[in-house]
């Protein structure tokens, strides 16, 4: 590619997942800071904050249909196309949450509007990874792609910081109870205006070049997911784990956990609202630049290689964050969050050029999307609910430390069942090098286009 068709795909995957994820993490934010107080009525504000969570992690359990839509379709019809429809459907359950009357208004209808719309967001965000990631690596030169791949990957930390960042706005806008009444809306609304940019930016990349040649050759497989379900279940299974070590920890901040856990003021720390968002924003950038630092570094030292570092980096950040939390400082907050992202962003920045060389050309849509979904219920998805339910019931933070570190523990034994295939080529021409195993103690094919029945033409523009 030329170094204009660089940028435009860089812009492209990096700003329109910043927009999804800016969406998905708005919702966790406002689940820790808001909904426990105005969707969920309680008296018991520990019972009201496990219930919001909960709806957090529920959306997670829709992902796989994301991925199993998106992974399908965009093996059959192209990446960008899915990845038009995603954007749009995550903008606009976004903008209706901002809309959402409340338990006092409406009663029990309204946490049950919020989680059918939290419902759309999971589904959404089920598609959105899997096909930012092909359009980044797929475009790649094959010594970049730990580069490229790390673009999709930093928009999940911009995200973070957008989200996190309007919501501090918003404190100083709409102080106190203000922020409670209408404050929190305003970044939810902002969302109807980030699905144009969104789309303007994704609509000037062309085609991935993998699924382009696929589709002139009439090598479109007729059923992807299932093909890839039948022959790859191990590999998907084991490379999940290897995210849900990282989105265990991850989701201590993306799930909102610990702005709930800082800010709660009958904790033994009780900050304001304000100044905490402030420093989850500035450990959004913190994982941002270790982010993007993984995706360079695998590609001088392998995938395998930098998920070891990353891991037992991610484990030290996990044994010094409660105790420079319960510190009460917002400094000590921001430090402790910074030194975690260290090893989350070398345990993250990589995932996508990992994925996307585990799979054959045929069905890496389907691939990458359900493994991605996978680990985030594995991992992610209930972190938060677990950490707080932990915390009532032991009336402490080790067993939260010890949960997390048995889940970094995990992936990092999942990393080392892997074979490195950095070098790997990614198109249809090498399906047959591409469907080898990578496991390192199998040897059975994965999925491929062995059987010409199964393959369709498609229309690629």
């Amino acid at each position: 590619m030329t170094k204009r068709e660089d940028t435009r795909v860089a812009a492209a995957t990096i700003i329109g997942t910043a927009i999804e994820w800016y969406d998905f993490f708005l919702y966790a934010a406002a689940a820790g800071l808001v909904f426990n107080k105005t969707f969920f009525n309680t008296d018991d504000a520990a019972v009201a904050t496990i219930l919001s969570f909960l709806t957090v992690g529920l959306s997670f359990l829709f992902r796989p249909l994301g991925a199993f839509l998106a992974g399908h379709f965009g093996d059959r019809i192209g990446r960008r196309k899915v990845l038009m429809i995603t954007l749009v459907g995550m903008g606009i359950a976004t903008t209706l949450i901002g809309l959402l009357p409340t338990y006092a208004t409406i009663g029990v209808a309204a946490p049950l509007l919020l989680i059918a719309l939290r419902v759309i967001q999971g589904i959404s965000a089920g598609g959105e990874w899997g096909g930012a990631v092909l359009m980044a690596v797929e475009h790649a030169p094959d010594k970049r792609r730990g580069l490229f791949g790390a673009f999709p990957q930093i928009g999940v930390p911009i995200g973070l910081l957008m989200s996190s960042g309007m919501m501090a706005i918003m404190t100083k806008i709409a102080p106190g109870d203000a922020f409670l009444e209408w404050g929190w809306r305003v970044p939810f609304l902002l969302s109807f205006i980030l699905i144009f940019v969104g789309h303007y930016i994704r609509h000037g990349v062309a085609e991935s070049p993998v699924f382009a040649e696929i589709a002139q050759r009439k090598e479109v497989t007729k059923n992807p997911l299932g093909k890839m379900l039948r022959y790859n279940f191990v590999v998907v299974f084991l490379a999940a784990l290897v995210f849900a070590g990282n989105g265990a920890s991850g989701y201590m901040t993306t799930g909102g956990f610990i702005q709930n856990y800082a800010t709660n003021p009958d904790g033994p720390i009780g900050l304001e609202r304000g100044p905490v968002l402030l420093a989850v924003t500035g450990s959004a950038a913190t994982w941002l630049l270790f982010t993007l630092l993984a995706g360079i570094v695998s590609d001088y030292i392998g995938r395998r290689n930098t998920y070891i570092v990353g891991y037992i980096a991610q484990i030290i950040g996990i044994w010094l964050l409660f105790p420079m939390v319960s510190a009460g400082s917002v400094g000590m907050l921001f430090s402790a969050l910074a030194i975690l992202t260290i090893g989350l962003g070398f345990t993250y920045g990589q995932q996508s050029a990992f994925y996307t060389e585990l799979f054959p050309a045929s069905v890496r849509f389907s691939g990458v999307s359900v493994t991605y979904a996978l680990g985030a219920i594995l991992g992610g998805a209930f972190s938060p609910m677990i950490a707080a339910y932990l915390i009532k019931q032991t009336g402490s933070t080790d067993a939260v430390t010890y949960y997390l570190t048995g889940m970094a523990v995990l992936g990092l034994i999942a990393v080392l069942c892997f074979n490195s295939r950095d070098n790997i080529p990614l198109g249809p021409d090498h399906e047959a090098q591409q469907r080898q195993s990578p496991l390192r103690f199998s040897s059975t094919p994965v999925a491929s286009l062995d059987n010409k029945p199964e393959v369709v033409a498609a229309k690629v523009q």
